[in-house]
């Protein structure tokens, strides 16, 4: 179980953003959890704009719209930190935060003494 000090990086990118075939998003989780990470979270955005000021919005009408993506990596700063390098190279256009947090509870069920 992890508590305490932990840190949060942030990840933002386009749905349309590839990692060698697959979608960015997907590979950034794949190698977080291959990390040992202790979770990620992908949230699709329905409008934003990045480093370029286009906006990017979600309409009915269009199908090849490029939303944002926010990715959210949480762990220790020990953990982040060797993380990081390969998110950086994963990551060619979009942006990258780290940002301190507290984590309070990091617990599975089983952890908790119940079954299921």
């Amino acid at each position: 179980m992890i508590r305490g000090a932990g840190k949060i990086v942030t990840v933002f990118i386009g749905n349309r953003d590839r990692w060698h075939g697959e979608s960015l998003y997907n590979a950034i989780v794949q190698r977080a959890r291959a990390s040992g990470l202790a979770g990620a979270t992908v949230t699709e955005g329905i409008e934003g704009y990045g480093a370029n000021s286009r906006i990017h919005r979600a309409a009915l009408l269009e199908l090849s719209t490029d939303l944002p993506i926010r990715i959210e990596l949480v762990d220790t700063p020990e953990k982040i930190a060797a993380f990081l390098p390969e998110l950086e190279q994963m990551v060619t256009e979009g942006l990258i935060t780290v940002a301190d947090c507290e984590i309070v509870k990091y617990a599975h069920a089983r952890d908790e003494g119940v079954s299921g």
